[in-house]
This record gives structure tokens, sequence and C-alpha cells, in this order.
């Protein structure tokens, strides 16, 4: 094969039809080109050019090759820009901790960014409730993670910074037929009623204790779960209340007949979490970078 420089004083010369002009265009002497030119006629056993009045011009041959070459120049080009942006393109691991469901966080759509801006990035996912994610990234064993908390509380970890993306409510839910129950009753009345309560780590519990607790009173547990499905499939069985996201809330009451306590909700931020000390690591910076495009800079 030619080398590449011999392919670019062919192409050069064939387009400009002088050699002196190729030599100018190509940063090379007169008398370098001449001898590329020579060099490959000769180790191709053609004649690639004439000579004309108005200059050089392609011959048969060189019309047919002329294609060829610069589509392995084009090709090279190509290679040689795919090999300069691997220097930079960002490498790693990032563990993400996730929580209630892909769609409610924006998981899809924040890992097909991810991907598009850093396909060399290898992301592991880690579901689990909104306290655990934010203790595993305290541990450093998750790199960042989605939280649950009231409006502007944060993740309440020195260490620990946030973004907010977005605010919504949590109702109080009720199996059907439980209307009279419901009617009138404020956080007292609806703290006796069965509940189906969360572990400590799980926001359900931290926004029930934020009501409850400087009332001096807790639910009245009768069955304690980890998983937001399962507590809408007791609800929807008659065990007890729980609380529920105001989208999940309002689909469950249209399309199950479940019960919604009137005028009584508690506002959640959902937020995204990393280690203050780690945030200008790259993998960190390029998540949020990615994170503002799917959510905004800041929550509405």
């Amino acid at each position: 094969m030619q080398d590449l420089q011999t392919l670019r004083a062919f192409v050069t010369v064939a387009r400009e039809g002088s050699v002196s002009r190729a030599a100018e265009r190509l940063h090379l002497t007169q008398p370098a080109v001449s001898l590329k030119l020579k060099q490959f006629q000769a180790s191709l056993g053609l004649t690639l050019f004439q000579r004309r009045p108005q200059g050089l011009e392609l011959t048969a041959d060189g019309r047919a090759l002329l294609e060829a070459a610069e589509k392995a120049l084009a090709t090279m080009a190509a290679f040689e820009q795919s090999a300069r942006a691997l220097h930079s393109t960002l490498r790693g691991r990032l563990k993400i901790g996730t929580i209630v469901d892909p769609e409610f966080i924006r998981l899809g759509a924040f890992l097909r960014r991810l991907v598009e801006r850093a396909p060399q990035l290898e992301t592991e996912l880690h579901h689990g409730m909104s306290g655990s994610v934010l203790e595993w990234v305290r541990r450093g064993e998750l790199d960042v993670g989605f939280f649950l908390a009231p409006p502007g509380a944060g993740p309440g970890i020195a260490e620990i910074a946030h973004r907010e993306l977005t605010h919504f409510h949590y109702y109080v839910i009720a199996p059907t037929g439980w209307d009279s129950r419901l009617a009138g009753a404020d956080w007292p009345r609806l703290a006796s009623l069965p509940w189906i309560t969360t572990p400590e780590n799980s926001a359900h519990h931290r926004l029930l204790d934020g009501v409850l607790g400087p009332l001096g009173i807790g639910p009245n547990g009768v069955a304690q779960v980890d998983q937001e499905a399962c507590m809408l499939d007791l609800v929807r069985a008659g065990v007890g209340l729980s609380l529920a996201r105001d989208a999940l809330a309002m689909a469950e009451r249209q399309e199950r007949g479940l019960v919604i306590a009137e005028d009584v909700r508690l506002p959640c931020a959902l937020s995204f979490v990393w280690r203050r000390d780690r945030g200008e690591e790259a993998v960190i910076a390029e998540a949020l970078e990615v994170l503002t495009g799917v959510w905004g800079a800041v929550a509405p």
C-alpha cells in the first residue's frame, strides 16, 4: 500500500491540475510532490496524468482510481477522528441508586442520553428504598442516586449534595368502600385506622413521621412492606391505608375505586444525590449534565 501522503499528493494534483498548486496546499516542495507522483505511477505500473497546455490532466486510468483514492482518504480521516475521540471519551462505571418506578424518575431518558454522550461509560443500577440509596451513596457504595424528601429538606447529611428535580404530593389512599371512615377525618383519626407501614428507610415512613411525630402519635400498623407495588396490592385487598404519589392515587381511584382522603396531602420532592467531595469527578459531572437535559436546571 502507498503511504497516505503519496495518496494525498495524487488526489490533490488531480483536483488542482497543477503540481505547484498541490504542493502549496500540501505544504510540500514542488520537487517532493513530483517525486511522489513519479514513484506512485511506477509502483502501480500506470500513467495517471498527461500534460496539457493548461496543466496536468488525469488519464482514463487516473480517473478510474481517483474516486477510490478519495474514499480511502475519507476512511482514514474518519478512523483518525475516531481514534482521537477515544482519548477524550469518558470511561468507567457509574453506579446509580434507583427508587420507585423507572418512569417516574425518568430513568429511561436519563440512561439513553448518558449512553449517547458517553458510550464507553458502563452503568450499574441498584434499586432500593430512598433512605437506603442515600446511605449507599454516603458510604461510597453508589456514585449517585435518587432520593425523596419534603421540598427544601434535602438529604439532611452534610457530606451529601443534592439537586431537586420535581415536586409532587403524596395522598392517603384507602380500600374501596372506606368513604365513610375517611370522611372528615383529621390526622389523629387517620392514624387510628389500619395502616400498611414501611421501614424507616422509606420515604413514606419519613413523611408520615413528619406529620404524626409532632402530634405524639404513629400509624396503627397492621402490615409492613418495602415495595410500592405491594402496598397498593394490600390497599386493593382491603387491608388498610397507605400513601401513594398523586398520579398513582388518582389512577387507582379512577380505575379501581380506591378512596382518597380529602384535603390531606403531603408535599414531597424527588432529588438526585451524590457525595459533595466527588462532585468534580468526571463520571458524576457527566451524570449531572445529562440530568439537566432530562429534568431542566431546577425543580418547577
